[in-house]
């Protein structure tokens, strides 16, 4: 186990995100917390984590990071311009949407895309939650100006976004703690 004179170790995310560096501390007793500093990003916790414990807080710290500074509510142009982007960068700049926006009346999906209109709506269940989750869901949406259903050859042209999967599990995971029985708040802790 490291003490706190240890100096702090870096642990780099995959490309682009920042420098995560992990700072433990003795005093520290259960509590984790993280905060941008610069290029980097510092996470705090307890002496006593084992390594696991660390990767796991990490990943959680990132996300609740990443969520907090996507709350500022992109608007439809900015949507717009993270589009074309995305398809640059994933799609050699084949979907070109006529329309990228926000609605308030899909609460069962999270996007949708007419590609006889070229038009792509995204949930606005979608804001607050991590960049790369919002960037998925609407490449997914690109993908299906090119390709209108889910076959094989759609799923190919998601294959080079890196955080694909990890998306789809904090959307899977959202669903999921929506479905839980709710408990009054007089017996929450």
């Amino acid at each position: 186990m490291r003490r706190a004179a240890d100096p702090p170790r870096r642990v780099e995310p995959s490309p682009p995100a920042r420098t995560v560096e992990v700072r433990r501390s003795t005093r520290r007793r259960r509590t984790v917390s993280a905060y941008r500093e610069g290029d980097r990003t510092i996470v705090l916790i307890p002496a006593r984590m084992s390594q696991a414990e660390e990767q796991r807080w990490v990943a959680v710290m990132l996300d609740k990071l990443a969520a907090q500074e996507s709350k500022r509510m992109l608007g439809d142009d900015e949507l717009t311009e993270r589009a074309e982007r995305l398809s640059g960068q994933y799609l050699d700049g084949r979907a070109r949407p006529a329309t990228v926006r926000w609605v308030t009346n899909q609460n069962t999906r999270w996007g949708s895309c007419t590609p006889a209109e070229g038009s792509i709506r995204l949930s606005h269940r979608l804001q607050g939650m991590p960049e790369y989750v919002i960037d998925y869901v609407l490449l997914h949406e690109l993908a299906h100006l090119l390709v209108p259903g889910h076959g094989p050859e759609f799923w190919r042209l998601l294959e080079p976004y890196p955080r694909t999967e990890r998306a789809r599990g904090y959307l899977e995971g959202v669903v999921a703690a929506d479905r839980l029985p709710h408990l009054p708040a007089a017996r929450r802790r």
